[in-house]
């Protein structure tokens, strides 16, 4: 049914339907004019989710890299946009979806974006011990392992319909093909670099993953960008602990933070705002070089120095380090297990280790409790909160990020909470 307002005639005569509706029109569009002014002047971010749709990237025995990809983007994405108010967050891809290279520039090119960061999760056919993250800018693939890596990456171009003609004869599995790269002149090549490295850092100090380094490749997506860009590979989904933890909430947390902390890092070097801070990082314990090589075995000797020699700590004080580091297993036998329990977080790790192995600095008693995949180490057992503090400045002697926390059972709980209701 149409309601047909009740214009007099003078009203039409004065003010015609036509004119009435383009006057309307133009003050619902309004609004949007104000909201698009929002956004002028900020700096623009493209986060680009590498494979996507029908294209499922590198596959592990249960996981597939678009997944890892997009999860690791929008987790990065929503910390930028919770932070930095000075920066417009555009996505290349928020759902499993394809899309081109060439479209994926498309996207930073017309949005005129100040930074291109694309995600993505690497793969090693018949080798289940890589490990490590590492971060490419545009180059040329010197190195024989960084062009299987472009070769890789290239390749989702055969998913397109008249490829050849898009990427005018680029063949991703021919050698040839690349030399273009080393004939181009990146104007952005310094500051990808520098973002490059600050990544790495990152997930070197932050995510305590194995630092694979900066390189350089000949990748599509970035060679089409007019703006600072890298293409930065998370970790190894063919190596099965690789895979489960970048498939995990706590992987994909870690991995965003550390491409957040990086952005952070390179807004402030060039001039951005200083308002946002990085997130700071847990301690982890260190983790062996190879998933299949032997945790080390305590066979109650001292570790030896780097020189190979047995450590020369003198009797008396190891004594005394020993018995204060051991001082909290003799309390533990009087806990309430009706009442939470406070402990002393030292590091985290994502496999279990012996309560002897030597990575805990002689420190007893250590136990671990579980999130996801992640192993958390934790000494000493109190319901004292004061006494907590102390042993926390004890672990701090090895463990200067430790801290405090509370697990009533098997659960962690608010510490404030904790020590609510051992005061009552």
């Amino acid at each position: 049914m149409i309601v047909r307002l009740p214009f007099s005639k003078k009203v039409q005569q004065f003010f015609p339907l036509k004119a009435l509706c383009a006057f309307l029109l133009l003050l619902l569009c309004a609004p949007l004019a104000v909201y698009a002014d929002e956004d002028a002047g900020k700096f623009v971010l493209v986060i680009d989710a590498g494979h996507g749709g029908h294209d499922p990237g590198a596959v592990g025995t249960f996981a597939k890299e678009k997944t890892i990809n997009l999860n690791v983007a929008l987790a990065f994405g929503r910390l930028v946009e919770n932070n930095c108010s000075d920066v417009k967050v555009i996505y290349t891809r928020k759902t499993d979806v394809f899309l081109p290279l060439q479209r994926r520039a498309d996207i930073a090119n017309q949005n005129k974006a100040d930074l291109f960061i694309s995600i993505h999760t690497n793969s090693v056919k018949d080798n289940k011990t890589a490990q490590g993250a590492e971060t490419y800018t545009l180059g040329m693939a010197r190195a024989q392992v960084n062009l299987e890596v472009a070769k890789r990456e290239n390749g989702v171009i055969t998913y397109e319909a008249g490829y050849k003609e898009t990427y005018q004869g680029f063949d991703p599995k021919k050698v040839e093909s690349y030399i273009i790269f080393e004939l181009m002149q990146d104007r952005y090549m310094q500051q990808s670099v520098e973002l490059a490295r600050f990544i790495q850092r990152q997930y070197r100090n932050h995510a305590h993953r194995n630092d694979k380094g900066v390189h350089q490749a000949g990748f599509l997506v970035l060679r089409n960008v007019s703006m600072p860009s890298v293409l930065t590979e998370l970790g190894f989904i063919s190596t099965p602990h690789e895979e489960q933890f970048l498939s995990s909430e706590e992987g994909v947390r870690q991995m965003a933070q550390s491409l957040y902390n990086a952005f952070v890092k390179y807004r402030q070097q060039h001039g951005g705002s200083s308002a946002a801070r990085t997130i700071p990082s847990e301690k982890v314990a260190p983790a062996p070089a190879a998933k299949n090589q032997p945790a080390p075995v305590d066979d109650g000797k001292q570790p030896a120095d780097k020189g190979g020699k047995q450590s020369a700590e003198k009797p008396a004080e190891a004594k005394k380090s020993a018995s204060r580091k051991a001082e909290p297993e003799k309390r533990e036998s009087a806990l309430d297990p009706a009442k939470p329990v406070f402990h002393v977080q030292i590091c985290t790790a994502d496999r279990q280790y012996a309560e002897s192995d030597a990575r805990f600095k002689g420190l007893k008693p250590i136990r671990f409790y579980r999130e996801k995949v992640l192993y958390k180490y934790i000494y000493g057992a109190t319901q004292d909160y004061n006494e907590a503090r102390r042993l926390q400045r004890t672990a701090a002697e090895f463990f200067p990020d430790c801290f405090i926390i509370a697990l009533q059972g098997k659960e962690r709980i608010d510490l404030q909470k904790a020590r609510e209701l051992n005061r009552k």
